[in-house]
């Protein structure tokens, strides 16, 4: 199973505030863990949203509206994305991890579709991989 497990936004990540040298040690020794494990697919940190853009889909229009966004406890500050047995698997991944920011914050742990889950049309099942496997070729760049 994958998970998607993403560090919510604080007003310090917004702000762009970088975190302590400390924190960075603890948060690549906690990454060092789960890629030892053979949990972490990948995982990275976020500018602050007024570094971003939202594109609104209204019918066939398309307004974009630049940050920064108002609602901090809505945004993203980063994510990783895990490949664990279990949902429990992952609050227990996550409870081992160092607290994101030196202020309360929050983690979100999502599981994410797998293709089997969303169809069962062969065409696109094939295609899907397909495009899987020219992505993870786009990676190894």
């Amino acid at each position: 199973m994958r998970f998607m497990i993403i560090v919510k936004a604080t007003r310090d990540s917004e702000s762009g505030k970088m975190p302590d040298e400390k924190l960075l040690k603890d948060m690549m020794k906690f990454n060092e863990e789960l890629v030892k494990a053979g949990v972490m697919l990948s995982g990275d940190g976020l500018h602050p949203s007024a570094k971003g853009a939202r594109v609104k889909f209204s019918g066939k229009n398309r307004t974009v509206v630049d940050g920064p966004f108002a609602e901090t406890k809505e945004l993203i500050a980063g994510y990783w994305m895990w490949q664990v047995k279990s949902r429990e698997e992952a609050i227990e991944w996550v409870k081992r991890c160092p607290n994101p920011f030196a202020v309360d914050s929050e983690i979100e742990i999502r599981q994410v579709f797998e293709s089997p889950e969303l169809t069962d049309n062969a065409e696109i099942l094939n295609k899907e991989a397909e495009l899987r496997a020219k992505s993870a070729k786009n990676a190894g760049r």
